[in-house]
């Protein structure tokens, strides 16, 4: 008889409890993958009792072997999957309320500084956005109604990596929460929990999926407590994925590992490869030794990620150009596919935070955003200088 997902030993690898966690429910047939229930509801057995779900907003297998899953890589006590990234988010901070003060990082994504700077805001909270690399901006944000800090690391686009086990310290200090965006690196390379961030979100969009083909997002907890909590909240507000979206979810997630090492190590080499260029000012990668936290994301994280960003010479021109001419790499948003994205982030992902705040960021029409994906890294790097190099001869 196979292992029940419940009963996988706690010592197996990060790569076999991609392929084995959350898989053999399936004890009718033996299906070796999770099936799907694609139910909007379940019947009960009598008046008080019921198979243990009665309504897929509030649970469903499917959706319930993905969050097992996802907890167990991130060593949390809880998950829930949501329908998107920005809905993970939601969930996160419906946690707080009107008239609680939250510290955020000046660079972070640029939907969730829109829920943060103008809906959430409109709603009572208040955000104070800081360069989190820097302890004693954070440290003078605080007030005392100061009750979380959301860390975003590495930071999107500029790949600002921020101390996260400095960034608990102060928290505790303080009693107040931390939760960390940890998309752009997945469980995978880093784990927020083991620092003692109270809670870890992803849009499951990015790399946990890896194929482009469907939207979602989780929230981790560290309690159990904390835990039960955001899945009320989850159930509450609607905000749970649908079983086949879960289902893609779980399938994308059994390459996780092999995926993020091929694509970390292109990165690494296109990231070498922009430094040399003459038309690029400025590479934004925390693999390379010029990275000013270089050393830092070493220490904390497995592996540098698949995301870089750099700034061209000559401003707009060039980093439109270098945009448009690219043929393998598809001018496009989001990111963690198995293919090669490029993009300009002050009219795409970044588009919708004030030119103040890209200002502070340091967020600026020469600054391109690049998702490398699984294409081979020669053909990256060819295609990525012919396309810099095609204004030069004119």
């Amino acid at each position: 008889m196979r292992i029940m997902a419940s009963e996988l030993p706690s010592d197996l690898h990060f790569e076999t409890m991609c392929v084995h966690g959350g898989v053999h429910k399936d004890q009718q047939y033996n299906s070796v993958t999770t099936p799907i229930y694609p139910t909007s509801t379940f019947y009960w057995n009598s008046l008080e009792s019921h198979s243990g779900y009665d309504y897929t907003r509030s649970g469903n297998p499917t959706r319930k072997a993905l969050e097992e899953n996802l907890a167990a890589l991130e060593g949390g006590a809880g998950c829930v999957a949501t329908s998107t990234g920005m809905s993970a988010v939601h969930c996160a901070m419906a946690l707080f309320s009107p008239g609680d003060h939250v510290i955020a990082p000046a660079d972070l994504y640029g939907g969730t500084f829109r829920l943060f700077d103008r809906y959430l805001s409109e709603k009572g909270l208040s955000f104070t956005f800081v360069d989190m690399t820097k302890p004693e901006q954070i440290q003078a944000a605080f007030r005392p109604e100061t009750r979380v800090i959301w860390i975003e690391t590495p930071s999107n686009p500029l790949l600002k990596v921020i101390d996260i086990a400095a960034v608990v310290a102060l928290a505790r200090q303080h009693n107040v929460m931390t939760i960390c965006d940890n998309t752009f690196l997945s469980p995978y390379l880093q784990r927020p929990l083991d620092f003692g961030v109270d809670i870890v979100m992803h849009s499951t969009t990015k790399y946990i999926n890896g194929h482009s083909d469907v939207v979602g997002g989780c929230v981790i907890s560290r309690t159990a407590e904390t835990a039960k909590r955001v899945a009320w909240i989850c159930n509450a507000l609607g905000l749970s994925c649908s079983p086949f979206d879960a289902w893609l979810v779980l399938r994308g997630l059994k390459t996780l590992g092999c995926r993020m090492e091929a694509q970390q190590a292109s990165a690494l080499e296109i990231a070498r490869f922009l430094e040399a260029h003459p038309l690029i000012e400025r590479v934004y990668y925390p693999g390379l030794e010029s990275h000013p936290q270089h050393q830092l994301a070493r220490q904390q994280q497995r592996g540098f990620g698949a995301m870089l960003a750099f700034d061209t010479r000559d401003g707009r021109s060039v980093a439109e150009r270098v945009c448009m001419k690219t043929r393998l790499f598809d001018v496009a948003e989001s990111l963690g596919g198995i293919e090669s994205l490029i993009s300009f982030p002050v009219t795409m992902s970044h588009a919708s935070m004030t030119p103040e705040a890209r200002a502070a960021a340091g967020i600026t029409e020469k600054t391109v955003r690049v998702s490398v994906g699984l294409e081979h890294c020669a053909d990256l790097i060819a295609d990525l200088r012919q396309a810099l190099d095609a204004g030069t001869s004119t």
